[in-house]
């Protein structure tokens, strides 16, 4: 086998994190897939087995009882599937990963980044799944593995094409996720977009490979989006720096939009001296916290003021996207906290670009997008309403907010 190339994760012993909240979760799924492409490889071995009526004559026959394998990572559930011979010759099904008085694998932690973080090449998936439960899984035959890989990328492929005409879209969040690691020619991104529906629901809609700054690899995220369903988002949140705008601009024109606070924050402090960054760090974040929109153009016209003359682009980079950053004036004071930045994909998706690091192997793109839908999906599963849901309807129906407070329909038709 050659040399690997697993990426490697800090010590244990840290304080828990997203990413390792969603390994634990996902341990039983991934450890029943893989239990589960065993047995298809092993009723293909007796494919030729037939009865006289031309049915087979091995098949399966439901499961054994649910048993734990204590992990580094707690108890993991897994049931393993039994079969039946028809024609009177004894056969029985044994899983490599999970064989019997198997109780305890210590290094379960220890598989699972290699599972999810390094594209589940056929032969680290070998390794690794070795490592899951010990020499036993040796035996794990290439085209299990292979099976394995061919499940996750139809799962990825059934996802990304489901119709979502369903449900309002209310909100909308994009960035370019970059993984930490590299393909053949560059750094991978997926281009990631979570919306939130009339219920206040979160669901990721889009992780797809593109370029960040790329418009055209945009486009084509939200032309897919628009074919399948999707309506004219009431606002879509964002950094500045992507294609994604102008995408936007494109097909869903009149969607307002929010640059993204947090990323804006980081740009600006990257062209100031480190001895001024908390001083201008306090006064950004005195803008978007101001209770009313003057108060924060006040705010606003003095940090301007403040830096325009000596340091001009960090001025530039403020005033270009004035505007933008202040549109959540206009929307419910309950969806302030989830709509002035994109926390709701970094939260997912930026342990991996802290417990990642550059390796000598290449990870292919298929891998990162299987990796990325896996992880998004374990996370997507515990994910709260939207704070404030009951305001979602009001904005669909295009009810009027002025500094987050609905504006009665007097007082509209005064202005």
């Amino acid at each position: 086998m050659s040399k690997s190339t697993v990426v490697e994760f800090s010590r244990r012993d840290e304080a828990a994190d997203p990413l390792s909240d969603l390994l634990r979760r996902g341990a039983r799924e991934l450890l029943q897939q893989a239990v589960e492409a065993e047995l298809a490889t092993f009723l293909e071995q007796h494919a030729d087995r037939r009865l006289e009526d031309g049915r087979a004559a091995v098949v399966r026959n439901g499961h054994l009882p649910e048993r734990d394998i204590q992990t580094g990572i707690g108890p993991v559930t897994v049931k393993v599937p039994k079969v039946r011979s028809k024609d009177g010759t004894p056969v029985t099904f044994r899983s490599a990963l999970v064989p019997p008085y198997v109780r305890k694998t210590r290094t379960l932690e220890a598989a699972l980044p290699w599972l999810y973080l390094k594209g589940v090449s056929t032969g680290e998936m070998d390794e690794a799944l070795s490592v899951l439960v010990g020499p036993d899984a040796k035996g794990l035959s290439a085209s299990t593995v292979a099976r394995l890989k061919r499940q996750w990328g139809q799962d990825y492929e059934a996802w990304r094409k489901r119709k979502l005409d369903k449900d309002r879209w209310v909100y909308i969040w994009a960035d370019g996720i970059y993984s930490g690691l590299r393909s053949a020619e560059s750094k991978l991104c997926a281009l990631v977009i979570i919306g939130v529906n009339e219920r206040g629901e979160k669901h990721f809609l889009a992780i797809e490979n593109g370029a960040r700054e790329s418009t055209l690899s945009w486009r084509g995220v939200l032309q897919s989006l628009k074919g399948r369903g999707m309506n004219a988002p009431q606002l879509a949140v964002g950094d500045g720096a992507m294609g994604f705008w102008a995408a936007l601009e494109e097909i869903y024109p009149g969607t307002r939009q929010q640059r993204c606070w947090v990323h804006k924050t980081a740009n600006i402090l990257n062209k100031l001296p480190k001895s001024l960054q908390p001083k201008a760090k306090q006064g950004l974040h005195e803008i978007w916290q101001a209770a009313t929109r003057a108060d924060a153009e006040n705010t606003f016209d003095t940090f301007i003021r403040t830096y325009e003359a000596k340091y001009p682009k960090v001025a530039e980079s403020l005033l270009k996207d004035h505007e933008e950053l202040m549109a959540f004036y206009d929307f419910p004071a309950q969806h302030w906290q989830s709509i002035r930045t994109t926390n709701p994909i970094e939260s997912v998706f930026g342990t991996i670009r802290h417990r990642t690091k550059r390796s000598k192997g290449c990870l292919t793109e298929d891998g990162m997008l299987h990796m990325m839908f896996k992880l998004g999906m374990c996370a997507q599963k515990k994910w709260r309403k939207l704070r404030g849901f009951a305001y979602l309807a009001k904005v669909i129906t295009g009810v009027k907010f002025k500094d987050g407070e609905e504006v009665s329909a007097t007082d509209q038709d005064v202005a």
